[in-house]
């Protein structure tokens, strides 16, 4: 499971979300970074600061 924090690119921003790909977690940070913080042109260097951001989310011991 991959999961990216919108606090760690965009500061006091408590979004995360998560999903099995990195593909989509990226496709949904790009949509909330639309949606959310105003940002109407989504450069390259904005995708490389997601997925830079990207963790691989550790499972809860049982």
């Amino acid at each position: 499971m991959k999961r990216f924090e919108c606090g760690t690119l965009v500061p006091g921003c408590d979004w995360h979300t998560r999903a099995e790909e990195e593909a989509e977690v990226t496709r949904r940070a790009v949509e909330h970074m639309r949606a959310t913080h105003g940002e109407d042109v989504i450069r390259p260097s904005m995708v490389d600061h997601i997925k830079e951001r990207i963790r691989d989310e550790q499972p809860n011991p049982a």
